[in-house]
């Protein structure tokens, strides 16, 4: 088996991508380590070159009312060839070193 067609372990219970690229910043098959934060959300925007903008919404308690506000959040993420997303996907992305001013999160893989 060549390099090209075997996925690495990337330590989270992910499933691999049935293609291959040859990305050096894809977990899977370039040398990108990940590490800290896995998030889920929803693809919002996919206009970058190889990139994806995922929106988080999450409750947050406020104890003078004794209630929860919804809020949510955007992450900037790199999304490597071999995992094809368009807006309104469910992804999961992991954090990894920064790639860019605004980008320090990875696609690793569409639910």
């Amino acid at each position: 088996m060549t390099k090209k067609n075997k996925a690495r372990n990337i330590g989270l219970n992910v499933q691999p991508p049935a293609e291959s690229c040859d990305d050096k910043n894809c977990p899977f098959h370039g040398s990108l380590p990940v590490r800290g934060q896995v998030i889920t959300g929803i693809v919002v925007s996919n206009k970058m070159d190889g990139s994806i903008v995922v929106e988080r919404e999450y409750m947050h308690y406020v104890p003078k009312y004794e209630r929860y506000e919804k809020r949510s959040s955007k992450y900037s993420a790199h999304c490597p060839p071999c995992i094809k997303v368009k807006v309104g996907d469910k992804v999961r992305i992991a954090e990894c070193r920064p790639l860019s001013k605004t980008i320090s999160f990875v696609t690793i893989e569409k639910l």
